[in-house]
């Protein structure tokens, strides 16, 4: 179904002024521009869905960021003091595995990762 244009709209309201007279002008005109707030509203807010996501990105992608240098900062230095203390090849296993799965999650969509904005 198409959504009438504003033309369509005004000219409906004009025919409906002309059928019902002057008693009804205000409800018609109350009418019509109730409708094209609705219209106006609905173009402001798809043009602010397709802003917001690219917003969006940008702020999850210096969050990407900053888990990412925090955790090779992170996990170097507990990797030297694994070594310096006991060299474990375990721990050092443990603490890159929990980073890479900590940073797994956070950047996976479906993850704990930012969510877009709505």
């Amino acid at each position: 179904m198409t959504t009438p244009s504003p033309g369509d709209e005004l000219r409906a309201a004009v025919s409906a002024r002309r059928d019902l007279g002057p008693d009804f002008e205000d409800a018609i005109v109350e009418s019509f521009l109730d409708k094209m707030g609705k219209e106006v509203d609905r173009r402001v807010d798809e043009r602010l869905a397709s802003v917001r996501p690219s917003h969006a990105d940008r702020r999850s992608d210096g969050m990407r960021l900053a888990l990412a240098i925090v955790s090779m900062s992170l996990g170097t230095i507990l990797s030297i003091v694994t070594i310096a203390v006991s060299y474990s090849l375990f721990a050092l296993v443990i603490i890159w595995g929990a980073i890479a799965i900590v940073n797994g999650v956070f950047n996976n969509p479906g993850g704990g990762g930012p969510k877009p904005a709505r």
